[in-house]
């Protein structure tokens, strides 16, 4: 019989010929998830990187009991084009035998057939309880084996420990341990667009919807499509209504109705219920908006919509980076190694004992079942319950308790520095609630700058103006910046920039933009030697989609760039792709920062990214042009074999990126073909992505609340504190306010407009080896091809040499 597998018959493994390549299985279990492909992409390619052997079990743990073909080794290929696609190519199932122990026993004899030892599992918490269980019986499954006459003593002795990675995939991010588990932005991205659509109508005939999501155990969908696009009410599990919270919904939304708003967005979690667990259906809600407001109300269930479509950019990154990681935890691990999740903490990815986080994650169950709703809260993320608390204090603004006395309250300018950035309207909105709230007066500074000093007193109306709630009610969904941004600093002007602070009163700053927000407060922070107009407290809400604002590793509006970027990514991969042949080298924005250009590479699976940061060089065109044509060798007739190559636009000023295409489309002969493309202004994005809208409504509270802290205070007092300029920004695991002078002096390089010291640097490498590029210390000529289990030598000197005196020559013309 042929040999179908190395080692063995018909894929299975020889034991006895163990080789020290560590074999690895990947799994996808329970409802499918956008961003599970990639996981599965990256586990086979990280794998195959790190020398490893990858296995793809097939239907989850229904392919696991029943072995055979369902468990299947995986070469390179085989995940190509996985970014792209929504569910799980791999497939996933309801197992009922894997709940029993037989079913166990023949799944531990499945892994062995083809000498697995670890295991990485993407799925929720009911998947990854099974696994743990799976792992904490391995030994008693293995004696079982040896006792029935399955296996021998010998046979096992290399199986004795069995590893076990979890990844979180789960649209309702449900797990605790974790800010997100891969599918729920991309599940957030369909319900906000749903809403968005619904909302026009709604304002079109002045009608109330009632919004059903999923949600049966955990209500961060309804919560976060709440936020994001200013809906009136909502129902989570976590935090029912106490008393009667028919007229708690109803006197929200009367209020709002006298406030002057048009229509009505009310969001039910499926699993919705009253603080003493009767059911709240959002046919319930409708009746009770037309028979007590009167409202023209309708239903809409948005269903399995919700899992459906491609990953957005987060979930894209996300699940590649934390698919990486767990190949990682896997060759880390020791037999004494807890089974870890991958988790992300704000920015940063982490190990987390799995055990751990699946208690946490059934204790929220059972403090809801037990009604003790406050300790769901606590149980949840702290992000958590300061989004709820953001909610409440922007959308709910008849609050009379939380008003400040007269003395406390304050004139807070609003302000918009630099270009344009998706959320800059959400940060707007909520600093305008808050403050509605708590009785400051939100003043809008126009068009920035320059519009606040030539402008502020024309007539009829200038460009320093009082806002209500009502004018900024519908900005959560609007992109670009409704009081206009301006690139211009207070330095053209500084003596008008401090008569205008002075006569109109203002007494905080809360700007938001990107490095020229950044640089104009340092200018104000520092003109108030001279002026005492600047004695005021200032933070910024860093909006950008470069992302290169020092002092934090975020930038709202950055995901709002991926998320277009990446759109348009994919249709020029799908071109490629139809054309068999084809390269496309695609030109990214982000100033002198490749953020856009990296995120966007391991989000689109690029064959190259290059940077200003790394610069352009002969040697590296030469590598990737030789890494393309080895690519396109092993793609010959097969399908998803499109490439995409993206370069920043300050990566060359001598390569740039029509070169570039015509070098690579040059030295490709007949073997592919190469063009460019430049999206241009499409990269700052239409409709504000849901995770810009909500961080910006998380910031534009956490800086409001910021500067109340110096109500009262004397400039003096204000100039001492070196808190009274800042800037928020997450960095690692935490939201902080970092003060600018500390961060001006030490963390920003001013010459090329960026950090010091650029988070994502390290991802480059991520990118890299998920695309098999080559390193800049190795020869090109050993680059990971593909074939099983590792890569292959292909010798090219002859045609590298040629390369080589081609490029040279263009480079010298060029000089």
């Amino acid at each position: 019989m042929a040999s179908n597998g190395p080692g063995g018959v018909n894929g299975d493994f020889d034991a006895s010929s163990r080789s020290q390549k560590k074999r690895i299985g990947v799994m996808t279990s329970g409802g499918d998830a956008p961003g599970m492909n990639g996981a599965v992409r990256a586990v086979v390619r990280a794998a195959i990187a790190h020398g490893c052997v990858p296995y793809a079990i097939k239907e989850g743990y229904e392919g696991l009991v029943q072995g055979g073909d369902m468990i299947k080794e995986q070469i390179w290929e085989d995940v190509r084009g996985y970014l792209s696609e929504g569910g799980t190519l791999i497939g996933t199932a309801r197992c009922a035998a894997f709940r029993e122990r037989p079913g166990r026993l023949r799944a531990a004899k499945n892994m062995i057939d083809k000498g697995i030892d670890a295991l990485i599992i993407c799925g929720g918490d009911g998947s990854l309880t099974g696994a743990d269980t799976f792992r904490k019986e391995w030994p008693s499954l293995m004696d079982e084996l040896v006792s029935t006459g399955q296996k021998t003593e010998e046979e096992l002795k290399p199986y004795r420990h069995l590893n076990i990675v979890g990844l979180v995939g789960s649209i309702d991010n449900d797990m605790s341990s974790t800010d997100a588990t891969i599918g729920c932005y991309s599940s957030l991205t369909r319900i906000c667009q749903a809403i968005d659509y619904i909302d026009a109508t709604a304002f079109s005939h002045q009608r109330a919807f009632v919004i059903e999501v999923m949600g049966r155990h955990c209500g961060w969908l309804a919560l976060m499509a709440g936020v994001s696009t200013g809906a009136d009410y909502i129902f989570i599990p976590e935090k029912p209504a106490y008393g009667d919270w028919s007229e708690d919904m109803c006197k929200v939304i009367r209020t709002h109705r006298e406030q002057g708003k048009r229509k009505t967005i009310v969001i039910v979690a499926e699993g919705a219920h009253d603080n003493e667990l009767n059911k709240i259906t959002a046919s319930m809600v409708k009746d009770i908006l037309s028979d007590k407001l009167k409202l023209d109300t309708r239903v809409t269930t948005l269903g399995h919509v919700q899992r459906g479509g491609p990953a957005c950019a987060y979930d894209r990154w996300l699940s590649s980076i934390q698919g990486a990681e767990a190949v990682k935890a896997v060759l880390d691990a020791t037999p004494d190694t807890p089974s870890p999740m991958i988790a992300i903490d704000e920015n940063k990815i982490v190990r987390k004992p799995l055990v751990d986080a699946v208690n946490l994650t059934n204790a929220v169950t059972q403090a809801i079942e037990s009604k003790q709703f406050d300790k769901a809260m606590a149980l949840r993320d702290a992000e958590f319950k300061e989004y709820y608390e953001s909610f409440l204090m922007t959308t709910q603004t008849n609050q009379p308790e939380l008003r400040l006395p007269k003395e406390k309250c304050m004139r807070i300018g609003i302000i918009h520095v630099g270009a344009p950035a998706g959320g800059m309207n959400a940060a707007t909105r909520a600093a305008v609630a808050y403050c509605n709230v708590r009785g400051h007066t939100p003043v809008a500074l126009h068009n920035g700058f320059p519009g606040l000093c030539r402008h502020h007193d024309d007539k009829p109306e200038g460009a320093v103006r009082s806002f209500d709630w009502i004018d900024v009610e519908g900005w959560s969904s609007k992109g670009g910046s409704e009081i206009g941004t301006n690139r211009g600093l207070p330095s053209e002007d500084l003596a008008t920039t401090a008569f205008c602070f002075e006569k109109y009163e203002l007494d905080a700053l809360f700007v938001v933009g990107g490095f020229e927000a950044f640089t104009a407060v340092s200018e104000l922070r520092r003109g108030r030697e001279k002026y005492d107009a600047f004695k005021l407290p200032i933070v910024i809400i860093p909006a950008t989609i470069s992302n290169n604002v020092p002092g934090t590793e975020y930038s709202i509006g950055s995901d709002t760039c991926l998320n277009a970027l990446i759109e348009y990514c994919d249709t020029l991969k799908q071109s490629a792709s139809a054309s068999r042949r084809r390269v496309f080298v695609v030109e990214t924005q982000g100033g002198a920062t490749g953020y856009v250009a990296t995120m966007a590479g391991l989000a689109v699976g690029a064959i190259a990214v290059y940077t200003p940061e790394e610069g352009i060089t002969l040697k590296m065109l030469q590598r990737d042009i030789e890494h393309l044509g080895r690519q396109f060798e092993k793609d010959a007739g097969q399908n998803r074999a499109g490439k995409l190559i993206l370069r920043n636009e300050k990566a060359s000023s001598t390569y740039t990126t029509e070169v570039v295409a015509k070098i690579i489309d040059k030295e490709a002969g007949k073997g592919f073909d190469c063009k460019y493309a430049v999206p241009g202004h499409v990269q700052q994005g239409g409709t504000p992505s849901p995770m810009d809208r909500v961080r910006a409504v998380r910031f534009g509270v956490k800086s409001l609340q910021h500067l109340e802290k110096f109500a009262g205070k004397s400039k003096d007092e204000i100039m001492a504190d070196d808190s009274s300029a800042t800037i928020i920004g997450i960095r690692g695991s935490q939201v902080v306010f970092s003060p600018m002078e500390r961060v001006e002096n030490e963390e920003t390089d001013w010459k090329h407009r960026r950090p010091k010291n650029e988070f994502w640097m390290n991802m480059i490498s991520t990118v890299d080896m998920l695309s098999g590029r080559p390193k800049r210390d190795e020869d090109p000529a050993f680059a990971i091809v593909g074939g099983k289990g590792g890569s292959k030598p292909v010798q090219l000197e002859k045609r590298r040499a040629e390369l080589r005196a081609e490029l040279e020559k263009l480079d010298r013309v060029m000089a």
